[in-house]
């Protein structure tokens, strides 16, 4: 996942889907409407995680490796179909768009990789690379790479479209989106807080024709979050993920040249800190965020996940050692909290890449319950956050964190 700068965001918006699945063997081209929108996940997970998607009524899930191929197996096992992510060197990473053996090879991988699995029944569409422009001055150069690999796909498989997935951004940015690409069939947005909401305007204003996905889809992000004096992002609780999701769903059937949205990140994944982007926890344990998902598909949850309706910490600022409290309000059945305390992570990855765990902090615990917990700060000053995890005995799970100083 790579991500805009939050000033693309502040005005950003965003609507729904309405999809259609071809045949394998049918031509792309201008495709029609349909009552049927691709719904589900930006996926990275096991096949229990995939087993866990299709049960809550997702249709589809948008992987984003070439080494994510087993998906499709496994995906026309459980009826849902696929967005097949073809990997695409990052200029941002060392990728030399104008070195002509580099340029070469990966055509000739793509190349093979295409003709491999493209009469797959569980495939729905090409995903060529992922916000390549990211963190470039000028996006055209990707973007004019993307448009000519999506050229050799389409000659190579007619019969499934070729998407181009690329952040959101401002008006200017949106233009040049609409003319850049004759060869992409779908643009995919990736879209985050705000963003989410009147998509459409700014669309039209942009003169982008062309159908749209959403191919990523999430609250707030850690680049356009609060923060707090030290630099520390303040991250949702699942409730108010989940509140995010339920509002921004509900606005998504409204716009019909999107034609499907994939909600970020069914799995789990380390970016500042393991929940802000992971709708699962790492045992695949449901959370708040995939109920409101799966309310969102159709599937409403026979027992919902436990729910935080509140956090609070007795101070932001501790001296070393000083007592720490901290207090949740929680509704659920048969609960048990974990609490949890971490370095905040300082080697962060930029434009969605990897990031090393925080390793986990130990500290003298003076008592520890469901709704509360007492504790030593840690005795090394620095940023810590306090994570906290309520699971309850129906297999699902709740999660907040707090981020506190020690000086």
């Amino acid at each position: 996942m790579a991500r805009t700068s939050s000033q693309f965001f502040a005005r950003l918006i965003l609507s729904a889907a309405v999809i259609f699945i071809l045949p394998p063997q049918t031509a792309f081209a201008n495709p029609p409407l349909s009552t049927t929108p691709w719904r589900g996940a930006a996926f990275s997970g096991d096949r229990a995680a995939l087993e866990k998607l299709a049960a809550a009524g997702a249709n589809a899930v948008r992987v984003y490796h070439e080494r994510d191929a087993w998906v499709l197996d496994e995906a026309r096992k459980l009826g849902i179909g696929v967005l097949m992510g073809l990997d695409v060197g990052l200029p941002r990473q060392g990728f030399r768009l104008d070195d002509p053996k580099a340029v070469a090879a990966q055509e000739n991988r793509i190349r093979a990789f295409v003709q491999r699995y493209r009469k797959h029944p569980a495939l729905l569409a090409w995903v060529i690379g992922n916000e390549v422009e990211h963190g470039m001055p000028d996006p055209m150069p990707s973007w004019r790479e993307i448009d000519r690999l999506a050229g050799v796909v389409k000659k190579l498989d007619p019969a499934h479209p070729a998407v181009m997935s690329v952040n959101d951004g401002d008006a200017q940015y949106l233009k040049r989106l609409a003319g850049c690409c004759a060869h992409i069939d779908m643009i995919g947005i990736n879209l985050y807080a705000n963003a989410a909401f009147g998509l459409d305007e700014r669309i039209r204003a942009a003169g982008i024709g062309k159908p749209l996905l959403i191919t990523e889809l999430g609250p707030l992000g850690q680049w356009q979050a609060g923060r707090k004096p030290w630099g520390a992002p303040v991250e949702f609780t699942s409730r108010e993920k989940a509140d995010y999701f339920r509002r921004v769903l509900a606005e998504l059937g409204k716009n019909p040249q999107v034609r499907g949205t994939f909600a970020f990140l069914w799995g789990v994944k380390q970016e500042q800190t393991a929940t802000w982007h992971s709708l699962l926890l790492s045992d695949n344990t449901l959370t708040e965020m995939t109920d409101a998902l799966s309310e969102a598909w159709g599937r409403p949850p026979a027992r919902p996940a436990p729910s935080i309706l509140g956090i609070g910490i007795s101070a932001d600022v501790f001296a070393p050692g000083a007592v720490v409290s901290s207090t949740i309000d929680v509704r659920g059945e048969n609960l048990v909290t974990g609490w949890l305390v971490r370095k905040e992570a300082t080697e962060l990855g930029g434009g969605g890449e990897a990031e090393p765990l925080p390793e986990p902090v130990g500290v003298e615990v003076l008592s520890a319950g469901t709704s509360s917990i007492r504790f030593h700060a840690p005795s090394i000053p620095g940023a810590y956050r306090l994570f906290i995890t309520v699971r309850d005995g129906n297999g699902k799970a709740a999660t907040a964190n707090l981020p506190f100083l020690v000086k």
